[in-house]
């Protein structure tokens, strides 16, 4: 049991919190669970902390955060209008205090697609990719950027919609699959290395993460399910490649505009480079989840951690003040 304890004056400069969760995308699920987490961390450290359960029984979000008066966010949803910038801004507009990256790093750190393009105009490695819509050549994308391939959604997180094909025709239903989430879908060139993740608080990057999985991919069930994911803070890296690996991530992270925390996922490939895969501003924070392992690994309990993440909301960047 922790025993981290806010003192009165700290938890007085905080003022009243709203843990917002929930809302309406394909990670609701993930997002309760994780906001549910983050709510039991502020009670135990003495943060005065409530939750509002965004669209809750199809509720209007807007009316939920008018309902009750609050200080400042915590943000913990996941997905298409909590993650994407939506949400931020809204706050910003109520002059309301909240955590993570502002409205333009967090919509660009939801979208893949312009991701991608930013850290390759900026001279980042990440793997090639090909636009997909239904006017594409499937057989000239499988041809350009060789299989296996990933296929993804643009604006979802949590690998939902995602599939690793090895042929044309699994490249066709995975388009469609990946189609039903979004209208905006990219095939990447898979990576055959180990699979990194690098959590940022507080503009350093946390001890990184490899990750290993039997399943074809880190998947939704590798990620928030399966007790068969192994999470090794022995990566196998030499300490320069260590170094390189954290400087990466947080060169990619402040790429987009992000402050605060969040993750970066990393690919490595067998000749030893590495390859931006994507960004989170608003990681999960489940029993599963990576930052509060990474956060432990560094020595924070859960408890110190979410505390931190709250700090990040003081003051409010953009000249918004509490």
């Amino acid at each position: 049991m922790s025993t981290y304890k806010l003192s009165a004056n700290e938890s007085a400069e905080f003022g009243r919190v709203a843990v917002i969760m929930g809302g309406n995308s394909a990670e609701r699920s993930v997002s309760l669970r994780s906001g549910a987490q983050v709510l039991k961390g502020l009670l135990s450290a003495g943060v005065d902390a409530f939750a509002i359960d965004l669209f809750a029984e199809g509720q209007d979000p807007v009316k939920q955060l008018q309902s009750e008066p609050f200080d400042r966010a915590f943000l913990i949803l996941h997905g298409r209008g909590g993650e994407d910038g939506t949400l931020q801004g809204l706050l910003e507009m109520m002059q309301k205090p909240y955590t993570g990256s502002n409205v333009s790093a967090s919509a660009l750190g939801m979208d893949k697609l312009r991701c991608k393009q930013l850290w390759i105009g900026a001279g980042l490695p990440t793997p090639g990719f090909a636009l997909l819509d239904q006017q594409t050549d499937l057989a000239h994308v499988g041809e350009q950027l060789g299989y296996p391939l990933m296929v993804k959604p643009v604006h979802e997180g949590s690998s939902i919609g995602m599939s690793r094909v090895a042929s044309l025709d699994e490249l066709s239903a995975a388009y469609a699959e990946a189609a039903r989430y979004d209208h905006c879908v990219i095939a990447e060139q898979w990576v055959d290395g180990p699979e990194f993740t690098v959590a940022i608080l507080h503009d350093r990057s946390l001890p990184a993460i490899r990750l290993e999985t039997p399943h074809g991919f880190y998947d939704f069930n590798a990620k928030y399910e399966a007790e068969d994911t192994r999470y090794l803070f022995d990566t196998e890296l030499s300490d320069e490649q260590v170094e390189a690996l954290g400087q990466l991530a947080l060169n990619a992270f402040r790429m987009v505009g992000c402050s605060g925390w969040g993750r970066v996922d990393v690919m490595m490939t067998r000749s030893g480079q590495f390859q931006l895969l994507e960004v989170n501003t608003l990681p999960g924070m489940t029993d599963h989840s990576l930052v509060p392992m990474a956060a432990g690994q560094a020595g924070m309990s859960f408890e110190q951690l979410v505390v931190e993440i709250l700090r990040t909301s003081l003051p409010r960047q953009e000249g918004v003040t509490a």
